[in-house]
């Protein structure tokens, strides 16, 4: 991630793009991954909501199936 955190940085625009898009995709894919341990952790869908700085219903609806 910091690789890409300093391509995210480039003075090339297209790179810095690219950069920032399979930044995206990682950090979404960390972010899964915390989400699932939480919950099997029994963490409710509010704490994980107040952590990630969203609503319960905007994290239940996007991790809630998973």
């Amino acid at each position: 991630m910091l690789t890409l955190a300093d391509a995210a940085n480039s003075d090339d625009p297209i790179v810095a793009l690219r950069a920032i898009e399979k930044l995206r995709k990682e950090v979404d894919r960390v972010e899964a991954v915390a989400v699932r341990r939480a919950r099997n952790a029994n963490a409710s869908w509010q704490l994980i909501a107040l952590a990630l700085g969203v609503s319960k219903q905007a994290v239940h609806k996007k991790y809630g199936r998973s």
